[in-house]
């Protein structure tokens, strides 16, 4: 392979998109791009993914109140580098995240069936009906039966979840088990996936905006949709 051969096929994977970030940021919002994408890493944080407005507008040197300033700088990460990652900005847990494209068959080999199950039980119970956590109990009740061998299934893919970032533990009054949604799991949904999922539940087509309005996706949006 020559020289070239190796720069081509390196501008072809997700490092090299990032060879584009300094054409269209200043170095303030690269660095800005940088520490989010590292925040959002489920190796790194624990329990809170990402940055909040408040931190991502401090360290692009905005006024907090500069909402169209956020924007650009959104929609201009995004036409840099949407082929392999999208920034977005969760506003109802505040946090401003990266996620990275993962096709569908890879995605497959990512989460069981079971765990993605689980998953749009959580999502839409959190997202949809607007509550802060799912009780263990809940999926418990919905899945299956109390049983040792449910109760071990369930905890393994929700062990799954919680090592990809999309749920954490949360911590409530009852002190009963419980699981909130993460930024990241919030968004691990496509608008297109929603908008099958709902066409499948109700047996006909539906328009985008309706399935949007439904799923709550009133978040600063920018990018294409995965």
């Amino acid at each position: 392979m020559s020289f070239e051969e190796l720069e081509n096929s390196f501008s072809q994977l997700p490092l090299g998109a990032m060879e584009r970030l300094t054409a269209v940021l200043s170095p303030d919002e690269e660095y800005a791009f940088v520490q989010i994408m590292f925040s959002s890493s489920a190796a790194v944080r624990s329990d809170s993914f990402g940055l909040s407005r408040r931190e991502v507008m401090k360290i692009l040197k905005l006024k907090q109140e500069d909402e169209q300033g956020l924007i650009s700088f959104l929609k201009r990460v995004n036409q840099a580098v949407s082929r392999y990652f999208r920034i977005v900005y969760d506003e109802r847990r505040d946090r401003v995240i990266v996620l990275i494209h993962v096709p569908a068959r890879q995605a497959r080999e990512l989460l069981s069936s079971e765990s993605l199950a689980l998953l749009m039980f959580i999502f839409y119970h959190q997202e949809v009906l607007q509550n802060d956590f799912t009780l263990f109990a809940q999926l418990l009740e919905t899945f299956g039966h109390e049983s040792l061998d449910v109760r071990r299934k369930i905890l393994m893919n929700l062990d799954a979840l919680m090592k990809l970032g999309a749920v954490v533990k949360y911590e409530n009054p009852s002190n009963e088990e419980a699981f909130a949604l993460t930024a990241i799991g919030s968004r691990l949904f496509s608008n297109s996936y929603l908008k099958r999922f709902a066409e499948f539940s109700h047996s006909q087509q539906l328009n985008m905006e309706d399935v949007l309005k439904f799923f709550k996706r009133y978040n600063l949006e920018a990018g294409a949709d995965y």
